[in-house]
Parts: C-alpha cells; sequence; structure tokens
C-alpha cells in the first residue's frame, strides 16, 4: 500500500538549501510504519531541482553550478533575466529516491536533501512525496 503528499517548502532565493528537515517534518506519517520501502520526492517546477549531497558545504554546489551554466551565455529564454534555471534543473534532476528502513531514511551519515533553487528572488516550491 502506497503513501503520498504534496506540501510546500518555505520561499528561499537561488542557492543550495538543506531541507533534509523540512522534508522529514512532512513525510513522517507516511514512513514512520515501513519497515522497508522507498521515498520519492518529485519537485513540481522547472526552476528548481532536488538532489541528496553532502550536509555540511553547500556553498561550493552553488558555485560550481553557475560555472558550469553561466548567466553570461547568449539566452534566448530571456522573460524572467538569463534563464539558466532550466538547464540546471535538467541537469540535477526533478526525482530523488531514499531508501526507507524502520521508520527512518537511509540516508549516509553527511548525506542530506538539498532544494537547489536557481531563480534569484525566493519561491515556495510544491513537492510531491510518493512512499511506496
Amino acid at each position: 500500500m502506497g503513501w503520498q503528499k504534496t506540501f510546500t517548502l518555505s520561499q528561499r532565493s537561488k542557492g543550495c538549501h538543506l531541507v533534509t528537515d523540512e522534508v522529514y517534518a512532512q513525510i513522517t506519517p507516511g514512513i514512520k510504519d515501513v519497515k522497508v520501502g522507498m521515498l520519492f520526492l518529485f519537485i513540481q517546477h522547472t526552476s528548481a531541482a532536488l538532489t541528496i549531497n553532502e550536509n555540511y558545504d553547500r556553498a561550493d554546489m552553488d558555485m560550481a553550478l553557475d560555472n558550469i551554466v553561466p548567466e553570461s551565455l547568449n539566452w534566448m529564454h530571456t522573460d524572467e533575466g538569463p534563464d539558466v534555471s532550466h538547464t540546471k534543473t535538467s541537469l540535477i534532476g526533478a526525482t530523488i529516491s531514499i531508501p526507507i528502513t524502520d521508520g527512518r531514511l537511509n540516508l549516509g551519515t553527511w548525506q542530506g536533501i538539498y532544494l537547489t533553487e536557481f531563480r534569484h528572488a525566493a519561491h515556495s516550491r510544491r513537492i510531491v512525496a510518493t512512499v511506496l
């Protein structure tokens, strides 16, 4: 039997933001009785992404993405400024999956869930959490 919930993360501006605790607060009812399972998180946006990474130094991730996909390229979609966000979202991805073991997320010691926000202005982001 599955479980699913859509929730909204608090507003954040450009950068890589550790959201593990915020996500955990939303999904606890869905995972607490799961012995062995999977959590799938899907972000319903094309200008932000989800990733799992080291939960210590997030500035490096933001710097690296800015160098891989710089705003200085000759972007055609410029309604909201140089639109690097869609390209970065394609590189990082809209979905992550995390094993569930004994009612807890089975992340590694230094792993955390990140929202990578690519817009300069702060936005709220909708996440669909699915537990199987």
